[in-house]
Formats: C-alpha cells, structure tokens, sequence
C-alpha cells in the first residue's frame, strides 16, 4: 500500500489581471479599452507528499508558495496539471479565512467544522476539546471580529487540528500567536508526523524549518529550483538571498557601498 498522500503533476496557475477601469464608473469615463496581462504564478510542478513528512516551502514573495497551498485547499482551480490527494486535508491558510467575523467563536467552531468535511455530531464531540486547545474559553462566545490576530490564529489551528485530517496545510499563520501557544502548536506538529500524518508549510523562520521539516522545496518564479535535504536546500537558498542582498547593497547601490552627498 502507497504511503504517498499527495501528488502533484505539471500544475500550473494562470490569473488574468486586467490593467485600466476598475469600476463601471471609470469604465464609462475611461477612453482606453482595458488590458489583460496573463500572469504566471506557477510554471509546471511536480511534486510528491508522503505520510510522515514535513515539506517547507521556501522562496521570495511572490515565487507561487501560498497559491499552490491555495491549489492544494481547493481554493483555486488549476489553469493545468493535476492533483490527487489520498485523504482529509486540513487548511490552515490566511487569518480569518472561513470565519464569519459577526458570528461567536463557537458558531465558528461549527460553520468551520461543516466546511472541513465534519457532521454536527461530529463537532459536537471535539467542540470542549477544540476550545480547550485554543485556550479561549473566556472569550469564545463573543463574535471573532473582536478577535486580535493571534486569537484568530490559536482558533483556526485548533479547528484544523481536531478533524482527523491526514495532511495539514499551514501558511505563516503561526508566526502572529504568542510564544506559548507557537510551542504548542509545533510539538502537535512533531507528534502529528511520528503519528503518520503528512505536514505542508510556508514558512520564513529558518528555525521553525530546522526543527520540523524534513524536506524543503525552494520554490523560484514558479518552479521547483531544489528539493530535497532541509540543511542543504537552505543553505543554497540563504546563499542566493545574502547574494542579492549584497548586489543592491544598503542603499541600492551596485557594489554595496553607501553613497554620500558631495560637500
């Protein structure tokens, strides 16, 4: 039996952005017809996730990490390319993202769980456990629009971790929670890999990467440029990153001098 939980052949994501009247106002008064430019996010990826594996992706803004997670969620669409996942993926992508912010903490708990593949038994079961997790008993009645980032965060992976997904999806969010509760989060993370489940995560904290990954992928201008060892693959991506930081300099200059007025 196949331990490969995700497969990902020849994706690629086209969006149409279209450059000039951006409102039926402006298009009337507007005198140029309208551009579209075909903007290329992803260029043709491949890629393999088994169970027991923590995959970082690594690389610039802008380089495809968040819209492959996006891809992967069921969120967009791909322009090409194929994706087969073997089980329950749980996404936990940009802040807020499926909470409707005038409703309580735990009708979200329950609008979240039902979007996630969960049966109101189902929730009904995991809610103490889901809050408890959270650590926001105190405030899980009040509406989330009221929610400071970090209690969206300690909310959205509670929900995440608590529907028996095989595959959890997690983009930065973790970075805006406290100390505490980031600890806790990733030692769900180690145990959930020892366990057999599959771990997908942008990050840009290099330690966060060090302690749980067991593989990175450096995604460039929407490819895959490295895949493999996490101590390898980031060295050569720092490399390039101190590289071009040493290109422009600290005030953009070539050689990475600072220039000064002429007196």
């Amino acid at each position: 039996m196949s331990d490969i939980v995700l497969t990902i052949k020849g994706l690629k994501k086209e969006f149409m952005l279209r450059h000039g009247a951006a409102s039926l106002k402006t298009a009337l008064l507007w005198w140029k017809r309208p551009e579209m430019e075909h903007l290329q996010v992803l260029r043709g990826i491949d890629l393999e996730l088994r169970k027991g594996e923590c995959v970082a992706l690594v690389g610039r803004n802008g380089a495809g990490k968040s819209t492959l997670l996006s891809l992967i969620s069921r969120i967009y669409k791909p322009t090409s390319g194929s994706i087969t996942v073997g089980g329950r993926i749980a996404p936990l992508l940009e802040l807020g993202a499926g909470f409707h912010p005038d409703l309580s903490g735990v009708e979200n708990i329950f609008f979240n769980g039902v979007i996630l593949g969960l049966t109101r038994k189902e929730i009904l079961k995991r809610t103490d456990a889901i809050i408890d997790f959270s650590e926001l008993r105190h405030h899980i009645d009040a509406p989330v629009r009221t929610f400071s980032s970090g209690m969206l965060a300690r909310l959205g992976f509670a929900i995440a971790v608590h529907v028996d997904a095989s595959i959890l999806i997690v983009d930065e969010v973790l970075a805006v929670g406290d100390a505490a509760f980031e600890e806790k989060c990733y030692r769900f993370i180690e145990g959930f890999i020892q366990g057999g489940g599959a771990v997908l995560f942008v990050s840009h904290q290099v330690p966060s990467i060090r302690r749980v990954a067991t593989r990175v992928v450096w995604l460039k201008e929407g490819l895959i440029v490295a895949d493999g060892e996490p101590e390898t693959v980031l060295a050569a991506y720092q490399e390039e990153m101190l590289g071009s930081l040493s290109v422009s300099g600290p005030a953009g200059t070539p050689d990475g001098r600072e220039q000064h007025p002429q007196e």
